[in-house]
């Protein structure tokens, strides 16, 4: 198949602007979609997003190829015939470069190293991710990272050609799957060969800092998330800031935040089972001064959790034969309630409830714990007539 669109990102990745012929314009939804003789438009491809920017006033928000052809969506028409001047969003176009090769060299490695392949390659808006299909531990990850950067501190010179067929089949490179034809072969070297259609920078050094975060398990194998350049600095520069602040709000140094907020857990966990323990001496009094017969009768305690509420719908069902229902919360953002019984149905009694009081909950005949967006006076008017 031949290219019916002169593709200039392939002759130059850092051509910026180009002078061209409208070929067609279609009108698509609210948009229309754009034929041009020749573009340096990278169209969406091989994991990479498309390129964004101008053609004279019309804004270009995403390019496609069918068949040979590049097609840029545009907000507005174009006159076919018509001589017009693209610009493309530089800057969007470097950062996608930049991780383009930076994924070319980290999966080089990570293939180079323990024999799995990136099955793969996402460029997200939050960062790029890359599967492969196999599981590596934390320090092999840290490896990875380390041996990627030197090799971008090296700022090695970043090819592609497109060998002959004898060549192409003599030559060891990563690909997805069975190319025919002529193959674009990228190379990295000491780090990665690649059959690849995208944009690359011309050397190393231009990715800047190279950052894997995130790893997670994925179908049997793992998915990494990376940044590089501006965005893993962007990235540094916010968990610096985050860092600092939790540095200052503890009185500890930087490095010492880890340690600081484990001390502050630790302190939040003591003091919650002791909460919890002075909470069970509270309920303990409460319930004995509960009528002991089968009337339902309702009790408010304040700044309680859902799994103190349900210790006091135990105890209260060991306490007294009625129906027990305990809440906390206020007029504005609603009551959380437990409510118990001791031989009874507390989902039928809770269903009623929920109607008179606009509740919602679940659970089963001895407890049903829930929410309802009633004021307390309404409440205590239905256990009154309870």
């Amino acid at each position: 198949m031949f290219d019916l669109t002169e593709k200039l990102f392939y002759k130059d990745a850092y051509i910026k602007e180009f002078d061209a012929v409208v070929i067609d314009c279609q009108p698509k939804g609210d948009n229309f979609l754009i034929e041009l003789d020749k573009t340096c438009f990278y169209p969406e491809g091989g994991g990479q997003n498309a390129d964004i920017g101008m053609i004279d006033e019309a804004i270009i928000s995403d390019v496609h190829e069918k068949d040979g052809i590049i097609l840029h969506t545009a907000d507005r028409p174009l006159e076919v015939g018509s001589s017009v001047h693209g610009k493309i969003d530089w800057l969007h176009r470097f950062s996608l470069m930049q991780h383009h090769t930076g994924e070319h060299i980290v999966s080089g490695i990570v293939n180079k190293l323990f024999g799995l392949d990136n099955v793969g390659f996402h460029m997200g808006s939050a960062m790029v991710t890359v599967d492969f299909n196999g599981e590596l531990k934390p320090e092999d990850i840290e490896n990875v990272e380390l041996l990627a950067n030197r090799a971008v501190f090296e700022n090695i010179e970043v090819t592609a050609d497109y060998p002959d067929a004898e060549t192409l089949k003599a030559m060891n490179y990563r690909s997805k799957k069975e190319l025919s034809g002529e193959v674009r072969i990228v190379t990295v070297p000491g780090s990665d060969r690649c059959a690849c259609c995208g944009t690359h920078v011309a050397k190393t050094g231009e990715i800047g800092l190279i950052k894997l975060l995130s790893p997670q398990r994925y179908k049997g194998g793992v998915r990494i998330g990376m940044l590089c350049g501006e965005r893993a600095l962007a990235d540094y520069r916010r968990k610096d800031g985050d860092t600092a602040a939790i540095s200052h709000l503890l009185s500890a140094k930087q490095h010492e935040v880890t340690a600081a907020v484990k001390r502050v857990m630790d302190e939040a966990e003591a003091l919650k089972q002791q909460l919890s323990l002075a909470n069970g001496r509270l309920f303990d009094y409460i319930i004995a001064g509960l009528d002991k017969s089968d009337k339902a009768v309702c009790v408010f305690v304040d700044g309680v959790t859902p799994n103190d509420l349900r210790k006091f719908g135990t105890l209260a069902a060991a306490a007294r034969d009625g129906f027990t229902a305990v809440f906390c919360g206020d007029d504005q953002s609603g009551y959380r309630y437990a409510v118990s019984v001791k031989d009874g149905d507390a989902r039928a009694f809770s269903k009623a409830m929920h109607a008179a009081l606009g509740g919602k909950g679940g659970g089963n005949n001895q407890m049903v714990q829930g929410s309802v967006t009633a004021a307390r006076a309404e409440i205590e008017r239905y256990f009154s007539a309870a």
